[in-house]
């Protein structure tokens, strides 16, 4: 196994659906639950289907026909068919690629005569005229790659045209026993496929389906109705009643005349009709409100009815009340008031711009992004005020805009700087655009290149698989059609340049954007595969499970620990973490050369991983807290990436502030400049542990807080240890007058740990529970079997 291979365990999934189907059935019951009693078809529609999923989840473990945990859970299909997989990693015994004939089948079945089936449509592209076809669509470049099987016969046809008939015939035979059930044909496009360099958070087609889900709110249009139905109304009745005061101001006091009675019919009539077209609002038929008080005494005034004493004072009360409220319908504080809420009344609404903002999108390439969104995000014009019904020069909808600016196609940098990326997990999504184009880049020829990035791209959409023993997902290289082009790829300098450039760009990227942030799962991946392509020896390591982690860590955890203390060793991070880095580096070293002497290398690193749960205390017996101190302290040993990405990618830190993630400039802080671009990202990493901090007071789950927290210290820890000398030792200091800004008991919660990061910067060192001697300075880590003393209650409090 290479430093690079996938340790996947990943963090979602339950220990305990391995075991038993309890998580299947718990996901099952709330889809089905959502399917029945939900007011939105839509939504019911979808929870009715992945109800069906996990309802094969469940049918195929009871029958046996599942094997969760495995890289091939469902027997007969090999590791390389894209499964189906519902949320957790569970297979749902159906493969990506398989299900009725899609319309693009069935049409080419029609055009050439063929039986509407799967493997008669594989045995045409086979013969003369079928690769004729394909060959057409590899020049033109139009066609959509949805699944990775949908690239094979591509690849057939490519390898035959290169004149590789041995290779075509052999990768035929290997996709042949699947050609009844699987897809192998692409889809047909209209446009081309995209040029490299470019991304964009949603493609058109995925903007325009995002906003024709968007109905009127429920909550706006009600208090729209009540703003511009109600209201006005409530106005005339009350103006009605007041025409009955006399000086003195009290109703009734004042005989109606018949002109009176039959403008109190007219507005009955008029209040039943309003009543029938206008259903959100319910106030006006509370008999207790102000308003049904009106509408009641009015009612019985008409039919000629003497009001009783507590009708008439009940009356009386509630003109009153309104009156001193709002003032008398006309006056000029009335007045103004109800201009400004019919002002508000008339804004449009979100659905309304959505409407209009999806016309505007209907008239561009649908499978890619948009090459300028300024056009589609402009103020509604006078032509569109009139089609729409909106008014003109209206701005859109601030969450409207925020769905057409993601269709933006432009460099990554400048989808950041814009703010478009606002975390680690969507700039992890925009990336395989980015690793497919400089994968891409490494094979040869005109038509291969574009071929090979759409199917990376559409293997990157793959869902991942709970698995158990340390097995690793299945890689792009692993599909039998990209093994058929290996000969064709350029291993040579430029290959590897490219993505080495890519490495370093993306990982500057997320380190500056992110500072205190966790590097994703999905993201490590994608940076592993240019780590490859490199060359560079740069092992990256996932997050792994606390609910399913068995206590070994693969070979490359030892290999990134190694990076770090070549990095790291003498600096404030290996004081603070208590950590010799020289015993780390030896052990490594004799890691590997007992590797070198073995038949096979180990697929655990047994020496790590009791020193990983040495330091976390050896928790003993199986629990989730436990096993997250074990995997805590080997993100500790290899700072998670972080080091690796400095040591071997070479990524820096910068001196000029990053848009996302970003809360402060560089320099904001006293004593730190754009000078040293480390202590500027170890300054919006605490920033982060702050806003963290504040959050434990709220409603957030208290124990992730921690951990997130935690992990943005340890994250500073880092960048400040990189920083220079002069830097480090004012630092402290900063950040304690920076949580005090935050509030008293963000920095009453913060206390132990500043005093702590004090305490080692002075020279001092933690006893092995991680405390000074006085018990006041803590060092600050995530996970704890015992109660976490950042969720200590404040000061004085009642216990």
């Amino acid at each position: 196994m290479d430093d690079n291979a996938e340790q996947q365990q990943p963090s979602t999934g339950n220990r305990a659906a391995i075991v038993a189907p309890s998580y299947a059935v718990d996901q099952w019951a709330k889809a089905l639950t959502t399917a029945l009693a939900h007011d939105d078809a839509g939504t019911r529609r979808r929870a009715a289907e992945r109800g069906r999923r996990w309802q094969a989840v469940l049918e195929g473990v009871r029958e046996g026909r599942l094997t969760i945990g495995s890289r091939t859970p469902v027997p007969g299909l090999p590791a390389w068919v894209t499964p189906e997989v519902v949320r957790g990693g569970f297979a749902t015994g159906s493969a990506g690629a398989a299900g009725p004939l899609l319309p693009h089948e069935q049409d080419t079945a029609r055009r050439f005569g063929l039986p509407v089936t799967r493997e008669a449509l594989f045995a045409h592209h086979l013969t003369e005229p079928g690769l004729r076809e394909l060959a057409d669509l590899l020049d033109s470049g139009r066609y959509e790659v949805t699944v990775p099987e949908e690239a094979a016969l591509l690849t057939v046809a490519w390898l035959a045209r290169a004149g590789e008939v041995d290779g075509a015939v052999a990768l035929a035979r290997e996709l042949a026993p699947h050609a009844r059930e699987l897809r192998f044909l692409p889809r047909p496009s209209q446009v081309r496929l995209g040029g490299a360099g470019n991304v964009s958070r949603r493609t058109v087609a995925d903007a325009r389906e995002s906003l024709g889900r968007r109905r009127p709110h429920d909550a706006v249009e009600t208090q729209r109705e009540a703003l511009t139905v109600w209201n006005p109304f409530a106005d005339r009745m009350l103006a009605h009643w007041l025409a009955t005061t006399d000086a003195s101001g009290r109703v009734l006091e004042r005989h109606p005349d018949e002109r009176w009675y039959h403008a109190g019919a007219e507005l009955l009539a008029e209040y039943r009709r309003l009543a029938d077209a206008h259903t959100r609002c319910r106030k006006h038929r509370d008999p207790k409100g102000n308003l049904g008080i009106l509408i009641g005494a009015l009612e019985e005034s008409v039919a000629r009815r003497p009001l009783e004493a507590r009708r008439l004072g009940l009356l009386r009360t509630a003109v009153a009340a309104m009156v001193r409220r709002r003032g008398e319908p006309g006056s000029a504080r009335h007045a103004a008031l109800r201009r400004e809420q019919a002002a508000q009344g008339a804004l449009p609404s979100h659905h309304a711009f959505a409407r209009l903002a999806r016309h505007r999108l209907a008239g561009l390439p649908q499978e890619g992004g948009a090459s300028d969104v300024a056009p589609l995000v402009a103020d509604v014009s006078a032509r569109e005020a009139r089609e729409w019904d909106l008014p003109a020069g209206a701005r859109l909808a601030a969450p409207v805009r925020h769905i057409v600016e993601g269709t933006l196609d432009a460099p990554l940098g400048t989808l950041v700087e814009r703010g478009l990326v606002p975390s680690a997990e969507v700039l992890a999504d925009l990336l395989p655009q980015l690793v497919a184009a400089t994968t891409a880049r490494t094979y040869a020829g005109d038509t291969l290149p574009a071929l090979m990035a759409a199917n990376y791209r559409a293997f990157r959409r793959r869902r991942s698989l709970l698995l158990l023993n340390l097995e690793h997902q299945v890689r792009v290289e692993e599909l039998p059609w990209v093994k058929a082009v290996d000969g064709h790829r350029n291993d040579g300098p430029d290959g590897g340049r490219a993505a080495r450039e890519l490495l370093r760009e993306l990982g500057e990227t997320a380190v500056r954007a992110f500072p205190g942030t966790l590097l994703p799962n999905v993201l490590v991946r994608e940076l592993s595969v240019l780590a490859r392509q490199a060359d560079l020896g740069a092992p990256l390591v996932e997050e792994l499970a606390a609910d399913i982690f068995t206590g070994g860590f693969s070979p490359k955890f030892l290999a990134a620990a190694r990076v770090a203390a070549e990095l790291l060793g003498g600096t404030l991070y290996e004081r603070y973490y208590g950590i010799d880095y020289a015993a780390v580096r030896n052990l490594a070293v004799l890691e590997a050369s007992r590797n070198m002497l073995r038949s096979r290398p180990s697929r655990t690193s047994p020496e790590f991983d009791a020193l990983c749960a040495r330091r976390a205390g050896n928790p003993g017996s199986w629990s989730v807290a436990g096993n997250g101190k074990v995997i805590e302290q080997a993100q500790i040993l290899t700072t998670h990436n972080l080091a690796t990405l400095v040591g071997r990618v070479g990524v820096t830190p910068g001196t000029g502030s990053v848009r996302a993630g970003a809360r402060d400039e560089p320099g904001a802080h006293g004593g730190v400049g754009n000078e040293d671009g480390w202590a500027v990202l170890a300054l919006r990493g605490f920033d982060l542990v702050c806003r963290l901090a504040a959050r434990l007071d709220g409603p957030a789950r208290a124990l992730a807080t921690v951990k997130d927290a935690a992990y943005a210290w340890r994250q500073m820890i880092f960048h400040l240890s990189l920083s220079e000398p002069l830097t480090r030792a004012v630092v402290p200091d900063l950040l304690a007058e920076e949580a005090s800004r935050r509030s008293p008991r963000v920095a009453e919660r913060l206390a132990p740990a500043l005093a702590g990061l004090r305490f080692v910067a002075d020279g001092g060192s933690f006893g092995p529970d991680g405390t000074a001697l006085d018990g006041t300075a803590r060092r600050l880590v995530g996970w704890s079997t015992e109660p976490h003393w950042l969720l200590a209650p404040p000061a004085g409090a009642s216990r």
